[in-house]
C-alpha cells in the first residue's frame, strides 16, 4: 500500500504525514462507520510527540465533520486504546504514535471495534480517498455534526484494569523504570507504586522532542546502568507508545522478548494455562529459545516479522501467548495487542511465584550469538532467488547443522536482502554471513 504499512500510516510529521492526511483519515472513518440511527463514536489517544497535538486536532476535525463524536484520551498508551475500544464498544480507536521512532516521525494507528489493527481492505479505501480516487464525502449538517469530549477517565479505567490482574503485591521490591519520555511516563509509576513497590524512574520528563532519545526499550543500556547504580531488584523499559517492554534482571542482564516468552510460556504451562502447550514467535526469535522450548515440551509457531502476524496466529488458534524478541508480547487472556506495562506485570507474577531471582529463572535459556547484515541490492526478489545464492545458503545450513540457523529474506519495505546467522560463536556467524554476502556481490546484485 502507498501510505499504510504493518503498523499504520507512519512518516515524518508535515513531510510525508501531514495534517491534510490526518483530516482525510478522520473524514473517511467518520463516514465509513455511519449506519442508520447510529452515531459514530471514536476514541483517540496520543504519545508525547510535539506533532501529536496537531494530528489529534486534524483527526478530530475530520471525524466531527463527518458526524462522529470524538473521545480524547490525550497522552496514553496504544494498548489502552485497544482495551477501551472493546470495553466501551467504540466504533474504532486511533493512536497517534510512531512507536520507537524519533520524535519528528509520527503515525496514525487505527484500531477496529475488536481492538485489532484496522483491516487492510479499509486501509486501501482510505488511501483511495486521500488520493482523490473516491468522490468527496458528504459533510454532517446541523445537529448531525460531531463533538469532542474529554475522556481522561478512560485512562483511569485502564489503570484499574491492569492493577486488578495482579495476584501478589510488590511490597519490599525495588523496581527501576525507563519510561522513554513517552506514553507510560506517569501511568507505569502510578501502577507499580500502588501495588507496593519502591519505584525508581528515569526518562519521565517528556518535552515533545525527547521521546525515545537514548532511552527506552531501544536503548536498554540506560536501564542497565540504572539497575546497576541503584541495586534495584528488576528493571523495565518501554518504547514511545508502551506496547513493548524489555527488562533487566538482578545481574544487570537484558531480558528480551525471547526471555519473556520463555519465562511466561514455562509458567503458563505449569499453571495449565498454555493453550495446546504452544507459543507463537516470529522467524526472528533465537534458536536458543526453540531448543529451550523443546526441553520443556512446548510447541511453537513461527510467523513473519511483525506483531500483527503474531496476533493473527494467536487469534486464529486461540493460543495463550506470543510475541517478538523486540518486546511485543501478547497475553491473550488479558489483551489482543502487545502491552508493555501488562508484560512487566506478568514478569513480576512469574518472578514472585518462582521465589527466585530472574537471573536464576532464565539460566536454562542459552541465547546463541547472532549476526544480521542488511545488503542493499538492485532487485531483492532476483537476488534472493539467484541459484548461486540459494546454493550458498544451503552450504551455510549444512555447516551449521542443528547448532545454528540461517535466515535469508527480503525486506518488506526497502531494497534490502537480510542475511542473519545464529551459531555457536560470533566468529562462525561472521564467516557464514560473509560467505553469502560475497556471493551476492560476485553475482552483481549489490548496490555499491
Amino acid at each position: 500500500m502507498k501510505y499504510f504499512g504493518t503498523d499504520g500510516f507512519r512518516g515524518e510529521a508535515n513531510v510525508t504525514l501531514t495534517v491534510e492526511h490526518a483530516y482525510k483519515v478522520g473524514r473517511f472513518l467518520g463516514h465509513y462507520y455511519q449506519k442508520e440511527n447510529h452515531h459514530v463514536r471514536v476514541v483517540i489517544g496520543k504519545d508525547t510527540r510535539l506533532s501529536g497535538y496537531m494530528f489529534e486536532t486534524a483527526l478530530a476535525s475530520g471525524l466531527n465533520a463527518s458526524g462522529a463524536d470524538v473521545y480524547e484520551l490525550h497522552v496514553t498508551t496504544t494498548p489502552s486504546v485497544s482495551y477501551l475500544v472493546r470495553k466501551e464498544a467504540f466504533d474504532c480507536g486511533i493512536m497517534i504514535s510512531a512507536s520507537h521512532n524519533p520524535y519528528f516521525d509520527n503515525g496514525i494507528k487505527v484500531i477496529n471495534g475488536q481492538g485489532f489493527k484496522l483491516e487492510p481492505e479499509i486501509e486501501e479505501q482510505i488511501e483511495k480517498y486521500i488520493d482523490g480516487e473516491i468522490g468527496e464525502l458528504p459533510f454532517a449538517k446541523r445537529e448531525k455534526i460531531g463533538r469532542c469530549f474529554d475522556y481522561s477517565k478512560g485512562r483511569d479505567e485502564y489503570i484499574e484494569y491492569l492493577k486488578g490482574l495482579v495476584k501478589k503485591p510488590f511490597d519490599g521490591k525495588t523496581v527501576a523504570l525507563d519510561l522513554a519520555n513517552g506514553s507510560a511516563f506517569t501511568m507505569a509509576k502510578e501502577i507499580f507504586e500502588s501495588l507496593g513497590a519502591q519505584v525508581i524512574v528515569r526518562h519521565a520528563s517528556p518535552n515533545g522532542t525527547n521521546i525515545n532519545r537514548e532511552c527506552g526499550s531501544t536503548h536498554i543500556e540506560s536501564l542497565q546502568s540504572l539497575v546497576y547504580d541503584t541495586g534495584a531488584d528488576v528493571g523495565f523499559a518501554y518504547d514511545g507508545d508502551a506496547d513493548r517492554c524489555l527488562a533487566v534482571d538482578d545481574d544487570g542482564k537484558v531480558i528480551d522478548g525471547d526471555h519473556i516468552m520463555y519465562l511466561c510460556g514455562k509458567y503458563l504451562k505449569e499453571q495449565g494455562k498454555l493453550k495446546d502447550d504452544t507459543v507463537v514467535t516470529t522467524v526472528m526469535s533465537n534458536i536458543g529459545l526453540y531448543k529451550a522450548f523443546d526441553e520443556l515440551g512446548i510447541r511453537y509457531e513461527k510467523t513473519a516479522v511483525g506483531d500483527k502476524y503474531v496476533c493473527e496466529n494467536i487469534m486464529e488458534h486461540d493460543y495463550s501467548l506470543g510475541g517478538e524478541n523486540s518486546g511485543h508480547i501478547i497475553f491473550h487472556e488479558h489483551a489482543v495487542t502487545g502491552d508493555g506495562i501488562l508484560t512487566s506485570l506478568m514478569i513480576m507474577e512469574v518472578w514472585l511465584s518462582g521465589g527466585k531471582p530472574l537471573s536464576i529463572l532464565t539460566k536454562d535459556l542459552v541465547i546463541y550469538p547472532q549476526l544480521l547484515v542488511n545488503v542493499k541490492v538492485k532487485d531483492k526478489i532476483a537476488a534472493r532467488a539467484d541459484e548461486d545464492v540459494q546454493r550458498a545458503a544451503a552450504e551455510v545450513e549444512e555447516t551449521l547443522g542443528d547448532s545454528g540457523r540461517l535466515l535469508l529474506r527480503e525486506s518488506g519495505t526497502e531494497p534490502l536482502v537480510r542475511v542473519m546467522v545464529e551459531a555457536s560463536t560470533d566468529e562462525l556467524c561472521r564467516e557464514q554471513v560473509d560467505h553469502i554476502v560475497q556471493v551476492l556481490k560476485d553475482k552483481g546484485h549489490v548496490l555499491e
